[in-house]
């Protein structure tokens, strides 16, 4: 342990294996589902107390944000320190204190680009949960090509004027606060572009769920209806989203990255593939070409948890995350699709089910999530336009004019 700082940080780690022992609700261990995720926010509904009591302690030391200042709340950990909390998570099993885009994706660039005033406005709020943020950026007519955006935003002087619509809004209905990407010059594009923060509960604020085919509603429409925005609100210079935009993105698919989209409810798919197919004599997955393809999604999943571990490591090495994240992105997306329909088919009839009698929860969570998974083809960026980063950014290749 010499390269972590020697005894001193042996002493952090058992203080931190008390304290987490201490302090973690062992009712936490049950199954996280959807509904009892730690979001947070002043719309949140705390189904579980101690998972509340979980996030107001994490939150105390500034642990949801464990390497930011704590001048802004965070709890101003060492790189070497980190990783001890991580790995006494892991080894606590303990589930996340706090699931924000705030922590994942706006703090981080606020780091960056943000004023003093707007630091200690907006990120002690985030440490603490009680702000739930979303994300505005995609358009009806601005997807893969996000620059193209037209949501309007004019400088009336005192105030900003925010007219327009933003489209796969996550959890839009169920946020305080939204970043937003907007237009401030129509003559140019990218150059045209600012970063807007600002309340979802504003008079013109109109959030409307999408229904997807897997029957949950994740993602929003949302509309601008002359939403005024105070002019503190708008982050870096006007004109200057883009570069803010670009750096969130790549925060967005690190995070994505690392949890690698999830899914499947709580069965492990040997297990479901060895109930449901059966065993052969020596224990063994009796359908030998499942058995082969089952094998290989471990050994890539294996390989991947070790790429993004390094990846992480890198980034806290240097000034944050690279487009090397496209590719993790990409294989994320890639992999959790398969790891669902190779469920689906382990489970056979009984991965067919909808509702009603007959299915488990966790065999009725297959299906759904199953199709959810197509979507992480497209959010956070299409599985094509990180192909076009990785071709662009990480291996130098231009296009043919």
């Amino acid at each position: 342990m010499a390269d972590f700082g020697g005894g001193d940080l042996e002493t952090f780690r058992a203080e931190t294996r008390a304290w987490l022992k201490a302090n973690y609700p062992p009712s936490l261990n049950a199954p996280m589902s959807e509904d009892d995720a730690p979001w947070g926010g002043r719309r949140f509904e705390w189904k579980n107390p101690d998972a509340k009591l979980w996030l107001d302690r994490m939150a105390e030391r500034g642990w949801t944000a464990p390497m930011w200042p704590k001048a802004y709340g965070g709890g101003g950990l060492s790189k070497a320190e980190n990783k001890v909390l991580e790995q006494e998570l892991r080894r606590l099993k303990a589930r996340p204190a706090l699931m924000s885009f705030g922590v994942w994706m706006l703090g981080p660039v606020l780091l960056e680009y943000a004023t003093e005033e707007q630091k200690q406005r907006f990120l002690p709020a985030i440490v603490r949960g009680e702000t739930r943020w979303c994300q505005g950026y995609s358009e009806p007519g601005a997807g893969s090509d996000l620059a193209s955006l037209q949501t309007k935003c004019e400088d009336k002087g005192d105030h900003w004027l925010i007219n327009g619509q933003k489209v796969w809004t996550s959890y839009a209905d169920q946020a305080d606060w939204i970043f937003c990407l907007v237009r401030t010059d129509t003559t140019k594009k990218h150059e045209g572009i600012s970063f807007v923060l600002f309340d979802m509960t504003s008079p013109g604020v109109e959030a409307r769920p999408i229904k997807l085919i897997s029957g949950s509603s994740p993602f929003c429409e949302t509309f601008f209806d002359n939403v005024k925005v105070p002019k503190d609100q708008l982050v870096g210079k006007v004109n200057g989203g883009w570069d803010i935009a670009k750096r969130l993105l790549q925060y967005e698919r690190q995070n994505i990255s690392a949890s690698g989209f999830g899914g499947g409810g709580g069965l492990d798919l040997v297990e479901a593939a060895k109930k449901e197919v059966g065993v052969d004599a020596s224990g063994k997955l009796a359908d030998g070409d499942l058995r082969a393809r089952i094998a290989h999604h471990r050994m890539d999943a294996h390989a991947f948890t070790l790429t993004v571990r390094r990846a992480e490591a890198e980034s806290k090495q240097g000034s944050g995350p690279s487009a090397a994240v496209s590719i993790i992105k990409y294989a994320a997306a890639k992999m959790n699709q398969e790891r669902t329909e190779l469920l689906v088919e382990a489970l056979g009839l009984q991965g067919l089910g909808w509702e009603g009698e007959g299915f488990t929860p966790d065999e009725l969570a297959a299906p759904r999530a199953m199709l959810r998974a197509k979507g992480n083809s497209i959010e956070g960026g299409t599985s094509e336009v990180n192909l076009n980063v990785v071709a662009k950014r990480v291996l130098g290749l231009l296009d043919h004019q």
